[in-house]
Formats: structure tokens, sequence, C-alpha cells
């Protein structure tokens, strides 16, 4: 299953980061010195990704104006020989032509943001990647799921990535139900979104990455609007899977919902300590504080 296209939403308002977010987007917020969008746009492109769809909203131009080509910055830095800083943004520049930008006019939901990219995307299967999720492992998680696909001879097929969580937090997430094995993927028995303790298939979340086929676009069309009276990508999967098979995939690593403010400084913690160049010191200033 060849993935070219990948769908980042990023038209969120940010509400839970004010005043941060007032004028800077929720997703230029950096994880150490990378903005969270580069975290999650390097997943995709570790991943095969060859074309980035970003589906976006009012005061989002910086997105698009951080994966264009500098030319004032960086004639400024061979001025000053400043040679490495060079490096590291060339190093991140995408491809000409490898990015494309949408607009999501009104704040109707997940599903509406995919469905906003339906002609980008065109008749082809596509992932999904939510920027304010962040997947810490080597391989990627994105890259982990298209791996395990192929491993088990998976064709045309849907697959969500799942972790678990504790049962008494269930109400807060998508939850899938467990199927048949096969190979490191499981038949999906079941979706549902916030359910009760007592009502919820198994403690395994949907965390933020998505293997869809094109025909949810045609789906999302017509869907109605559900919880938070937003069109809901949980609800349109639960129609397609009436005809499509679905798989969930429990990713090795771990993944930090940057949407929350703890999960954002938990995020820059463990991607701190993973640099040769700041985890000593943090690690004292942690002492410190503990």
């Amino acid at each position: 299953m060849k993935i070219r296209k990948a769908i980042f939403p990023v038209a969120g308002l940010g509400t839970r980061f004010l005043p941060a977010t007032k004028a800077m987007p929720k997703e230029m917020l950096t994880v150490v010195d990378r903005p969270l969008i580069q975290h999650v746009v390097d997943e995709a492109l570790e991943a095969g990704i060859e074309h980035l769809v970003f589906v976006t909203g009012r005061n989002k131009g910086v997105i698009e104006d951080h994966f264009d080509r500098p030319y004032e910055l960086e004639d400024t830095l061979k001025g000053r020989a400043k040679l490495k800083e060079m490096e590291l943004l060339l190093r991140d520049q995408p491809e000409a032509g490898s990015t494309s930008f949408t607009r999501q006019q009104q704040p109707l939901g997940l599903g509406h943001a995919v469905w906003c990219a339906r002609d980008i995307v065109g008749d082809e299967p596509f992932a999904v990647l939510l920027p304010d999720v962040l997947v810490k492992h080597k391989p990627s998680g994105l890259k982990q799921m298209l791996d395990a696909a192929a491993a088990a001879g998976i064709g045309k097929a849907n697959i969500v990535a799942v972790e678990e969580v504790p049962m008494e937090s269930v109400h807060m997430y998508g939850v899938v139900g467990v199927g048949k094995p096969k190979g490191d993927l499981f038949e999906l028995a079941g979706m549902v979104e916030k359910p009760k303790r007592e009502q919820a298939p198994s403690n395994l979340s949907i965390t933020g990455r998505y293997i869809l086929q094109p025909e949810i676009f045609e789906i999302l069309a017509t869907q109605e609007r559900g919880a938070g009276g937003e069109i809901q990508l949980t609800d349109a999967m639960l129609r397609m899977a009436e005809g499509q098979p679905f798989y969930g995939f429990k990713f090795k690593g771990k993944s930090y919902d940057c949407g929350s403010k703890s999960g954002f400084l938990a995020a820059n913690i463990a991607y701190a300590m993973d640099r040769d160049d700041l985890r000593d010191g943090l690690r004292e200033e942690m002492r410190q504080y503990l």
C-alpha cells in the first residue's frame, strides 16, 4: 500500500494555549527548538510521504512561511559565514512543489478538515497526522504503520494507530474494539467516541495517525454533525467500516498530547533529554526543582 500524500489539519484555534496562541499558531509552538508541525512533518517524510497537504485557517500564514525559502535570512547567514545554521535551514526545506495549502473556512471539526483536502489528495489512499500529537520513537509512528501493513500483506484497507490509556480515562478518547490479529495489526471490532468506562470495548484509544482510503471523502461530504456540533472523522470511519476493512495498530514508543499544557511540557523535557548538548544541564535543573 503506497501512501504518497499526508494531510495535516492545522486550522485549530489553539484556545487551550491562550494568550500564547492569540497571534501565533499553536502548531508553531516549539518543542525544544523545532515547531510542533516540523516534528510531525519529519515523521511523515521518514515514512516516505512525498506531498504534504496543510489544511489551514485564518492567521496561519506563518506555517506556510515556515516551509518556504527565507531568502533574506539565507543571504544574511551567508554574509556572516554561519554555515551550520545555513545547513540546518536547507535540511528542513521541502522540495519545490511538495507542499499544498487549502483553507478550512469554518471550525467544523476534524472530519470537515480532512474533507477540505479532497481535491488535492484525489483518488488515492492517504495519511492523516494530527499536528499536536508527537510520537517519540525510531522508526516513527507512521513508518511503523506502513511497515506493519506491508508485512501483513494489507492492500486496500484503513488503519488507525492506537495506544493504551487508563480505563478511568477512556471517556476522553475515541476507543476501539479488538478483533482478529493480522500480523502486528488487528481487525477493529467497532469504534466508540468518548465512551463511559463501563461501555468501553477496550482501553485502546485512537492516537492521531490514520491511513485512509479515498472513499472517505464521499462519506464526509454527507456526514451529519456529531459530538460538539462538528463533523467527526470517527463517525465517517464507522460508516466506511460497513464496507471496507479497518485495522488497528499499537505503535512502539510514547505519544505526547501537545494540545494540553502538561503534554506539551512533558514533550519538551523528553526531547531535550535526547539531546547531548542539553541533557546534563536540564537534568541538573530538574534536580533542583524536584
